[in-house]
């Protein structure tokens, strides 16, 4: 078998996990009883392959279009599928990890692969840590990164970004930790909405990755004091005509989800959208045009500053996603936990009606511990909405019967010491 890049390797090099992950699901594997893999307008995951992923050793499911619930005590490795599930879609994952965090302790770099049915069809997506010259110990040679690169295969082609994740699958999740989002800093909001942002428009992962790139380059080349202008322009002409792409479709995409909650999100309370930034001011006053020479114009001006603090005077990354609870009318920053949640959701379920009707299918959705904190109302409405949206969502927590409304419109999962087995019937 050869290597997943392409290029000749070293003597002794160890093939990267996703590579060792069957790709056919094989008699043993895992699977809810019954399973039906008809899709309809949907998309799921029908075979998840895991090797050395945090917890799982190996690790092979075979499931159907229906909700995944995923019950079991705190550390049993719920929230370790999700996080696989997760690097099916650009970034680093539920838990923003770095690629050597991920390998199970003492064993080699991990992979993931799915089947995914949809719309268009069948896609075989594989995902992994490319880790040069590891052994089984985990070890790496002299000098050599721990962290390697990540490699993404689809349908058998080796991508050379993570953006195709984007195009062959839509992904989104909520964990207990975003909560705190509307009340922590901007650059967690910026991510959160770029997540969205991917269900609509693919390329815009493209765009995220060309812009940080030549910002680093950027702040490099001021920080070494080299004093190459063209290139600097050059790099500044990619962040002005990239930045401006990005923050227009973050406009475009908060108006969108806007007013689909403006619509109605059920039980959940209506959330209020902006973004707000000098760069979405620039794009609310004029054409995107105008925008992207502004932009050129402060990053040249700013060079001798940036030189200093390491960063860049505008762009992008100086936008912030804006959220308001419109029923109180007041930041929702201001709101307690549990609005944070409910506000989430809202935006989490208009998201996926929105995507369904660009795609043709709801996104797969990972929603970690969601049950545990909603009271029986809301999660009654929850679970009717995910059930009306036909999505494949996959649900966590510890108590079974929380999950119990959803009968057999779920397939249902103990999961315990990293061993995943079906349950024998539906929790009452």
């Amino acid at each position: 078998m050869t290597a997943l890049g392409g290029a000749r390797r070293p003597a002794g090099y160890a093939q990267p996990a996703i590579a060792q992950a069957d790709i056919a699901a094989r008699p043993g594997a895992v699977s809810a009883a019954g399973a039906d893999l008809s899709v309809g307008a949907r998309a799921a995951v029908t075979r998840l392959a895991l090797t050395d992923f945090r917890c799982y050793a190996r690790l092979k499911l075979v499931l159907d279009a229906r909700p995944v619930v995923l019950t079991g005590p705190n550390g049993a490795g719920k929230t370790n599928l999700l996080e696989a599930l997760s690097f099916f879609a650009p970034g680093r994952g539920l838990r923003r990890a770095r690629l050597g965090e991920v390998d199970r302790i003492g064993a080699g770099p991990w992979g993931a692969a799915a089947t995914v049915l949809g719309p268009t069809g069948v896609l075989e997506i594989g995902t992994g840590h490319d880790r040069p010259n590891h052994d089984r110990s985990g070890d790496v040679g002299e000098g050599q990164s721990t962290d390697g690169r990540r490699v993404v295969r689809v349908d058998g082609r080796t991508e050379r970004g993570q953006a195709a994740l984007a195009s062959a699958v839509a992904v989104f999740w909520l964990t207990p930790d975003m909560d705190r989002l509307f009340a922590e800093g901007p650059g967690a909001r910026r991510r959160f909405l770029d997540r969205l942002v991917y269900g609509f428009d693919p390329e815009h992962a493209r765009r995220v990755a060309v812009y940080e790139h030549a910002m680093r380059e950027r702040a490099r080349i001021l920080r070494e004091g080299r004093g190459d202008g063209a290139w600097l322009s050059a790099l500044e002409d990619r962040m002005a005509r990239e930045g401006v792409a990005i923050a227009s479709a973050r406009r475009a995409v908060a108006e969108r989800l806007a007013r689909a909650i403006h619509d109605g999100v059920g039980a959940f309370p209506k959330a209020g959208l902006a973004v707000e930034g000098p760069l979405d001011r620039a794009l609310a006053e004029g054409p995107a045009l105008a925008a992207e020479d502004a932009v050129r114009a402060a990053l040249a001006t700013a060079r001798g500053e940036d030189a200093i603090s390491g960063g860049a005077a505008t762009g992008p990354h100086k936008s912030d996603l804006v959220v308001r609870h419109l029923g109180k009318d007041m930041p929702a920053a201001l709101c307690s936990t549990g609005e944070h949640k409910a506000l989430l959701i809202s935006i989490a379920l208009a998201n996926a009606r929105l995507v369904a009707l660009d795609r043709g299918a709801p996104p797969i959705l990972l929603l970690d511990e969601v049950a545990a904190h909603l009271d029986a109302t809301r999660r009654a409405a929850l679970f009717e909405t995910l059930l009306e949206l036909r999505a494949q969502t996959w649900m966590t927590g510890t108590d079974a019967h929380l999950f119990a409304p959803l009968g057999q419109a779920a397939q249902h999962f103990a999961v315990a010491e990293a061993a995943v087995v079906p349950l024998a019937g539906v929790p009452s």
